[in-house]
């Protein structure tokens, strides 16, 4: 039977979109099929609310599991009717077919905005008594102290017991960050005994973006930088001299002033491009007064958005003062923020307990990403990236940070990586940077290479010279344990970085290759694929090297390790130079670890088909459910990963790189935010397991 959980906000302003949100990614990864419903949205378009379609982007869910019911205006006018059975009647309907196609459906009630907050709370109770789901009740602790709060949860159980509601859990959300632990402490335990999670005000979701103020004041733009995912950290009217003005400027600030304030235009610009002033997140032209062209021009260059509006400076200013930033508008820095405090102030396993859900039979591409992330931040590792003068770099560390993956060390000129996050509205804090040039590990670290590389006859003036170079300075800070691992390749090539690692890193004991796998995510199974990216021609030692280290690999991520040694011939029936390395490259790995499942030579249909292998090798434990498939040279592999990644829609996350005694990783250069989130993910947790091995 289809498990219902209704998140209802007993107070206006709960902010249980980020409930919702860190609810799903959690069900996401212990249910099979997960939906969303919203039974009332606020828009005219049911299917264009922003939380569905967030919903939809963020776990792959087609319209048919993640829907919309009524317009608030159609909700209005069948309540002034009287006529509230009909609304029941709808929802429960389109409830219905979504939860045909669902384990568990995630109903998101109204957000009590309205003149009567009383009637939406009946109206939510209402609903999700219908519907039969267990209510998830999120209460607002923004502006009220330690005690209100409290009373505001003993408030709230008293309305839903008497809405006869089956209760799931109470939350407690915004409050002050420094009130977390008193709330914790005051709440008194309900009937269940179980514990209310306090999650605090976020900064990052309430600071409303670029966008999103312009959106709401219907800003035109006149210039400047297109990118509009920029948070507002605070509002500043120029209403003063330029010198006072500048003194008051900050990084993130939106700036008003009227169109014909020339001397405010180029003095904010002027900012922007010095190092050691702030740069805006935008500027906004009151007034209906257009700049001089000669101004306009200049702006036309502004690393920021540059917008116009006819109404006047004080109308300007309290309308974006209104504007609160909601997660629901899409942007992957607002989720990821929400993400990281579901995953510090909520015990997923505890809530978990509450659902008894059973166990998810297949591994989508999406759950087994989010289970990366969830491991990677479960045991927290220290991951260093030496590109940070890479834009992608310093995205993808702002995510990682927001959602509370790892600690991350960034290399580079700081002042150059502030100015280029500064530009992109990137928000670094809490993100460790550090400049190989001017630190004071630079001589340590030449020291111990020089130390290293003494056979080579490398001096300390030419270790002192290496250790400028990121990839580098990054690997030794793996080396000596200042990191537990690092990432690297957005902007250089694979021997780039993993050169370093080969001179002092060294490989584990026993292992006499570095190698390489695409973990393959096809739609409902994870394979392994290696060697993919490193070794050009393995010889059977190494073959047999790499397939026991791609097993390896395999049990860390948890994949069940069935290893296919694949060939153009199955089993005996070829002969040959190749096929017979591949035969005596096999015989080697059961020798290494009998413990392994392992068949080859075999081919990739034989691997795969149950069919074809039940004629080719009856009775194999591999043949037609092989998991680990190692490639007879870098020729075949790599062709094959891209042609299964374009041909079959997989999705290839990699390469990840196996057999160094610590980790390192490398990117493609022509990698994704998304590619770079995922291979620092990876890393923490291979140094997870260095660390417990």
């Amino acid at each position: 039977m289809t498990r219902g959980i209704y998140v209802s906000a007993m107070t206006s302003g709960s902010g249980k979109s980020l409930i919702s949100l860190g609810l799903a990614d959690m069900l996401h990864r212990h249910a099979d099929r997960v939906g969303f419903f919203r039974p009332i949205v606020e828009g005219d378009d049911p299917t264009a609310d922003p939380m569905v379609r967030l919903m939809q982007r963020s776990f792959d869910l087609p319209a048919s599991r993640a829907r919309g019911g009524l317009t608030r205006a159609e909700a209005r006018a069948l309540l002034v009717r009287g006529d509230r059975a009909e609304i029941d009647a709808r929802c429960v309907a389109i409830y219905g077919e979504i939860a045909a196609e669902c384990d568990v459906v995630i109903v998101e009630g109204t957000d009590l905005s309205g003149n009567d907050s009383a009637v939406e709370f009946d109206l939510n109770a209402r609903l999700a008594n219908n519907l039969g789901a267990m209510v998830l009740a999120v209460v607002s602790a923004k502006d009220m102290g330690v005690g209100e709060a409290a009373d505001a949860v003993d408030v709230a159980r008293r309305e839903l017991d008497a809405a006869k509601v089956s209760l799931l859990a109470m939350m407690v959300n915004r409050a002050a960050d420094d009130a977390v632990a008193s709330i914790s402490e005051q709440i008194r335990p309900g009937r269940s005994g179980r514990p209310v999670y306090v999650i605090p005000e976020l900064t990052e979701i309430s600071q409303p973006t670029v966008s999103e103020v312009a959106a709401e004041l219907g800003a035109r733009q006149i210039a400047g930088d297109p990118n509009l995912e920029r948070d507002v950290a605070g509002v500043r009217v120029a209403a003063m001299n330029v010198g006072n003005f500048l003194h008051l400027l900050t990084d993130g600030a939106l700036v008003i002033v009227p169109g014909d304030r020339a001397d405010v235009l180029v003095a904010t610009l002027a900012s922007s491009f010095s190092p050691e002033f702030p740069v805006p997140s935008a500027l906004v032209l009151t007034g209906g007064l257009a700049p001089d062209p000669n101004i306009l021009a200049l702006l036309a260059q502004a690393p920021f958005p540059v917008f116009a509006l006819d109404d006047d400076t004080y109308t300007v200013a309290r309308q974006v003062s209104e504007v609160r930033g909601e997660i629901a508008s899409g942007l992957r820095r607002k989720a990821a923020a929400a993400l990281g405090a579901w995953s510090r102030h909520v015990d997923e396993n505890e809530l978990l307990e509450r659902l008894e859900l059973p166990r998810p039979a297949t591994v989508t591409p999406l759950r087994f990403l989010h289970e990366l992330i969830q491991r990677a931040r479960a045991e927290r590792r220290r991951i260093v990236l030496p590109e940070g003068e890479d834009i992608r770099i310093l995205k993808a560390a702002e995510i990682l940070h927001r959602r509370d993956v790892c600690d991350l060390t960034v290399l580079g000129p700081e002042a150059r990586v502030r100015e280029l996050a500064a530009t992109q509205g990137i928000d670094l804090t809490g993100i460790t940077l550090l400049d190989p040039a001017t630190s004071e590990l630079r001589d340590e670290f030449a020291e111990e290479y020089a130390r290293l590389r003494a056979h080579k006859n490398v001096s300390f003036e030419q270790a002192r010279e290496r250790m400028l170079e990121g990839a580098y300075f990054g690997t030794m800070m793996v080396q000596l344990g200042r990191v537990d691992g690092m990432v690297s390749g957005a902007a250089h090539t694979t021997a780039n970085t993993i050169r370093p690692a080969l001179e002092f890193v060294k490989t584990k004991e026993g292992v006499k290759i570095v190698s390489s796998v695409f973990l393959m995510l096809l739609q409902d199974r994870v394979l392994v694929y290696g060697d993919c990216a490193v070794n050009p021609d393995p010889n059977d030692e190494q073959l047999a090297d790499i397939a026991v280290a791609s097993a390896e690999t395999a049990q860390q991520f948890g994949v069940e390790p069935r290893v296919a040694m694949l060939s153009y011939s199955t089993g005996a029936s070829g002969a040959g130079g190749a096929v017979d390395e591949v035969r005596r490259a096999t015989e080697l790995v059961r020798q290494l670890r009998p413990d392994l499942a392992v068949e080859g030579p075999i081919q990739y249909d034989a691997a795969v088909d149950a069919s074809v292998a039940a004629s080719k090798l009856p009775g194999s434990e591999v043949a037609g459910q092989a998991t680990v498939f190692i490639f007879p040279d870098l020729n075949t592999g790599n062709n094959t990963y891209k042609a299964v990644q374009q041909s079959a829609g997989a999705v290839a996350v990699g390469p990840v790189l196996q057999g160094l005694r610590k980790p390192v990783n490398d990117l493609s250069r022509g990698c994704t935010v998304e590619d770079i989130v995922n291979t620092v993910a990876i890393t923490a947790v291979q140094a997870q397991q260095s660390a417990s091995s």
